[in-house]
């Protein structure tokens, strides 16, 4: 039989109910209401927002990151580097900057013996479409 839990936030008073059959694992059910209460607490700022404009904006942001964060947990790294570019975009960020931005991450990774990048125009260097490498 399916659980809820209502998360409220005492300012406005909005209300969010998660019905689902959760985890028995006690810390499960506090990552359950925890993320609940912080995902109310987040919509009621949202919506206390009274210019339009900022409101659709802070919605839209929230949306984009719970997108990155579901791709992240699917493993799902095609997507994620996808919705990374497209919030990159949104917030003007062109593609060449983005290259820039690629490229000087690799090289502080290297430079901190973190994971070697082969070169992206190099036609010997293994795909990447499945991830990162198992550790």
């Amino acid at each position: 039989m399916p659980e809820q839990y209502v998360a409220k936030d005492n300012e406005t008073g909005l209300e969010i109910a998660v019905t689902g059959d959760f985890p028995e694992d006690p810390d499960d059910r506090v990552r359950v209401a925890r993320t609940t209460t912080l995902f109310t607490r987040l919509f009621s700022t949202i919506l206390a927002t009274e210019s339009v404009v900022e409101r659709r904006q802070r919605f839209r942001a929230v949306e984009s990151q719970l997108e990155i964060a579901d791709a992240l947990i699917k493993e799902d790294f095609t997507a994620v580097q996808q919705l990374m570019r497209e919030t990159m975009n949104s917030m003007g960020v062109s593609e060449e900057q983005l290259s820039e931005i690629e490229a000087e991450l690799k090289r502080h990774l290297k430079e901190m013996g973190g994971i070697d990048f082969p070169d992206a125009d190099d036609p010997t260097a293994p795909s990447d479409e499945d991830g990162p490498p198992d550790p």
